[in-house]
């Protein structure tokens, strides 16, 4: 998901189950949260917030075509590290409160040490692509079982009522909140509860089953202690080829524009190496009124080593109700970059040399027409 230029505004916030004696850490625009702690470890100071989750164009690992969030929402942090910033939280049963956005500086919190329950279960489940009809069985299995949801306001939006009926407690938080939502959810699990902290498409690409590990081992905890556990889900990559025909049967790769976590050098030489090699190429984030240059620059290197007549799948808000599809020309694609089919709810599928558009689906061929007649 796109996590540039979030606005987060301070929050009073009160945690009654969770670390005490909490502090607001200081920020890039420093405001003191005040906090009261009232049952649970010591001296736990909070994580302000970040930006972090990469993620898809679809609703699978979706991103917001709106950088600049200002959402504000009521949520209620019963059990974890930080409560969402732009909001109105009261944490009763975590280690701390955050105060405000840092775009460049986050510190965990509580540590293992801070909490006296025995541990509960973490599990980072994928959504899919958004619909409800798109989540796993062991999905919909791990969710109904789940105390507590941890998850990005717009994924949680996306839970079935049963799911969302049978949980104990939903916290969220707008865009921006990766790592302190993260942590919250680990602070859940760690004061004693069973939680599942959600992404669309698959945990394990551009999203936070990685984060969820890095955090854990920082407080001095384990997988092993917490039960983690990834349950997958259909990534962004996966659905919207799905919605073009069959562009990526044979070797391909996902290359994500967003430079907030990976700089642009870097992303400019996977787009040569992957562009040269002749995979198919899945473009995840490509537009953003802040990534023009970067949209641009992607074209460029793709039209250095592809032909301009290469077929180009680009699926806007996958599974959404203003879900646009179409089939278009490498040559094409510079154009798209100023029109609302593409923004960082887009997910662009390039084809190699080999892929064709036949009875307007995409076809890359994976090599049977040389060893078979038919």
């Amino acid at each position: 998901m796109s996590t540039d230029n979030t606005t987060d505004a301070s929050t009073e916030t009160e945690s009654k189950c969770g670390a005490s004696g909490a502090q607001a850490s200081a920020g890039e625009t420093d405001t003191d949260a005040s906090n009261g702690s009232k049952c649970g470890a010591s001296e736990a100071r909070s994580v302000s917030e970040a930006s972090g989750e990469a993620a898809s164009a679809s609703t699978s690992e979706a991103s917001t075509s709106t950088e600049t969030s200002t959402e504000a929402d009521d949520t209620s942090s019963k059990c974890g590290a930080s409560s969402s910033s732009s909001s109105s939280s009261s944490s009763s049963c975590g280690a701390s409160s955050s105060s405000d956005s840092s775009e460049d500086e986050e510190e965990v919190g509580a540590t293992v040490d801070d909490f006296d329950a025995e541990p509960g279960q973490l599990i980072a489940v994928g959504l899919g692509p958004g619909q409800p009809e798109g989540m796993t069985a062991r999905a919909r299995s791990a969710l109904m079982d789940a105390e507590h949801i941890v998850g990005y306001t717009t994924y949680v939006d996306l839970l079935p009522d049963e799911v969302t009926d049978a949980a104990e407690d939903i916290y969220n938080t707008p865009m921006c909140g990766e790592v302190s939502r993260t942590e919250e959810a680990i602070d859940r699990a760690l004061a004693g509860n069973d939680v599942a902290i959600i992404g669309s498409g698959d945990p394990n690409v551009y999203a936070l089953a990685g984060l969820a590990l890095e955090i854990i081992e920082s407080k001095g905890a384990t997988a092993t202690m917490l039960d983690f556990d990834v349950v997958p889900g259909v990534p962004a990559a996966q659905s919207c080829a799905a919605r073009v025909g069959a562009p990526l049967v044979n070797d391909t790769v996902s290359i994500s524009l967003s430079d907030h976590l990976t700089d642009m050098p870097t992303i400019e030489s996977r787009l040569h190496a992957a562009a040269k090699e002749g995979f198919t190429i899945t473009i995840y984030n490509p537009w953003s009124r802040k990534r023009r240059d970067n949209y641009e620059k992607c074209c460029e290197i793709l039209l250095e080593h592809r032909d301009p007549e290469t077929p180009v799948g680009v699926v806007h808000a996958a599974g959404r109700e203003d879900e646009q599809v179409e089939i278009v020309e490498l040559g094409e694609l510079p154009e798209l970059g100023e029109t609302d089919l593409v923004d960082m709810t887009t997910t662009l599928l390039v084809g190699n040399e080999d892929t064709y558009v036949w009875d307007d689906r995409m076809v890359t061929p994976r090599g049977y027409e040389t060893k078979y007649d038919y």
